[in-house]
Formats: C-alpha cells, sequence, structure tokens
C-alpha cells in the first residue's frame, strides 16, 4: 500500500510503516515541509492512489463533499504518545489492512475501527 501521512502525524509513523513494506510520504518530507496545504496533499493522494493518514477531520469533510481523496485513515485518538499510537496499529494493523483494502474511508480510534460510505 502507499500512503501519505499528514503533519500532525509523527514522522516516525512513515519509518514504522515503510518498516511494514509499504511506500510512504510524510508531509514533511515534501517541498512546503509541513506546511503543505490539505488540497495538495489531496492532489498527491489522488495522482499517485496513495491513504492519506490523518487526525484532521477536514480531510473526512471534503471527502464526504468530493469523494476525494483516494483513500483516508482517519484516526480519531486525540492526543496519543507515539508508543500509543504504534500499539494502536499494531494491535490493528491486519484489520486496517484488510479494510483499506476494500473501503474509501476507514476510522480507527482508541476503542474501535469502522468504515465510512
Amino acid at each position: 500500500m502507499k500512503f501519505i501521512i499528514d503533519a500532525q502525524l509523527p514522522r516516525s509513523l512513515a519509518k514504522y510503516l515503510r518498516l511494514k513494506g509499504h511506500d510512504v510520504v510524510h508531509t514533511i518530507d515534501l517541498p512546503n515541509g509541513n506546511l503543505t496545504e490539505d488540497f495538495e496533499v489531496i492532489k498527491i493522494s489522488m495522482q499517485d492512489q496513495r491513504i492519506v493518514i490523518s487526525k484532521d477531520s477536514d480531510f473526512y469533510d471534503y471527502y464526504v463533499l468530493h469523494q476525494e481523496p483516494w483513500k483516508l485513515l482517519n484516526l480519531t485518538t486525540g492526543n496519543i504518545v507515539n508508543k500509543d499510537l504504534f500499539a494502536l496499529f499494531d494491535r490493528n494493523y491486519a484489520q486496517l489492512l484488510a479494510l483499506l483494502n476494500q473501503y474509501k474511508v476507514v476510522e480507527m480510534n482508541n476503542f474501535y475501527i469502522t468504515v465510512h460510505f
């Protein structure tokens, strides 16, 4: 899978997903870094068929209105330390991949994973 990770998530999440064999870009690595606008992240997502990983509800709202980005993993955990974020991904990794293969929008928080149609 190919991902693009939004600015409010740690760069180490990109490394974590690369170690699992995924093609990952973090906004900090883009020309405008973490100042990259949402529309640019969406454009990259659509062009490269990358799944946006974000905590920003604006991506979900935009998807509802425009059916973009290509796919979205919407994290609704609130503030979370990196250790707990990676534990959350570890616990749910297989299910996340299965859902992201099948659905366009997946939401994950500390308690559940759900899909949005």
